[in-house]
């Protein structure tokens, strides 16, 4: 059942995505203040879609596959916006760099995956990297409102590279998992044909 309720949820976490982009580019305070809490409430739904299936059992194929989408949509596409408006600046969109890259490998690796009929689980690790990706991005966002206060920012440039560190460890681990993987189909495959 692709509409059930943590399905909606992860849903509106996408469409935020467009009123989060909009209202920051308004560029004053209160659609900024808009955009921060439209981010929060994006955030919150990440809990709560997978909290939901669990606890009402509606877990689903399509759930699997659209709640990491969801989340590499919103990561990325506000990295780009801070990047793109000066909140990231200098060697810190190196880090965001890496953020994005890895979010566009295992994307790849979960389709090449997924042709093989293979899933590529979602860790506890990558849960934990999509929650400081969250935080820091939450910091940087109210930073953009509050530009004198430099704490504010530097919470968020902080919390930006333990996510770069988390995304790099959970991306090789991910890597490992997928290599593994085709080697022993592929190793499987050529023992079916001998």
């Amino acid at each position: 059942m692709y509409l059930n309720i943590p399905n909606i949820l992860t849903l509106s976490r996408i469409f935020s995505i467009p009123f989060i982009v909009a209202c920051f580019y308004i560029g004053d305070f209160w659609a900024h203040l808009t955009a921060t809490v439209l981010f929060v409430i994006a955030c919150i739904t990440d809990f709560f879609d997978g909290y939901f299936a669990r606890q009402w059992k509606q877990v689903s194929a399509f759930g699997r596959f659209l709640d990491p989408v969801a989340d590499k949509l919103l990561v990325s596409t506000i990295l780009l916006m801070l990047s793109g408006t000066g909140t990231i600046l200098g060697i810190h969109l190196i880090g965001a760099c890496i953020i994005l890259a890895r979010e566009i490998i295992v994307s790849g690796l979960r389709g090449f995956l997924a042709e093989m009929q293979l899933r590529v689980p979602v860790t506890k690790y990558a849960k934990w990297k999509t929650a400081t990706q969250m935080f820091s991005i939450t910091c940087l966002l109210v930073a953009a409102m509050f530009p004198k206060i430099k704490e504010i920012l530097n919470i968020g440039i902080v919390f930006l590279w333990i996510a770069v560190f988390m995304t790099l460890f959970t991306g090789i681990r991910y890597l490992k998992f997928g290599i593994v993987r085709i080697a022993n189909e592929t190793t499987t495959k050529n023992i079916q044909k001998n």
